[in-house]
């Protein structure tokens, strides 16, 4: 089994209820997951752990403010 996921917009272009099943499998999954994601909603419902700043490559402890950067891109 994968012990890594990289994940491109996975929400993007699906009706509430996929998204939904996408968001909740992403969120039982035991694993490590990359996800690109600018859908503000997604991440939160998701909780991450971590963020990656590109295209510096700063790592960070996640926390809220970091919500407004997502709504932004």
């Amino acid at each position: 089994e994968p012990d890594v996921l990289v994940l491109d917009e996975p929400s993007s272009n699906l009706d509430p209820a996929s998204r939904e099943e996408v968001l909740r499998a992403i969120r039982t999954y035991e694993g490590a997951i990359v996800l690109v994601s600018h859908d503000e909603g997604a991440v939160r419902a998701l909780e991450p752990d971590r963020v990656l700043l590109l295209p510096d490559g700063d790592e960070d402890i996640w926390n809220d403010s970091y919500a407004d950067l997502i709504s932004l891109a």
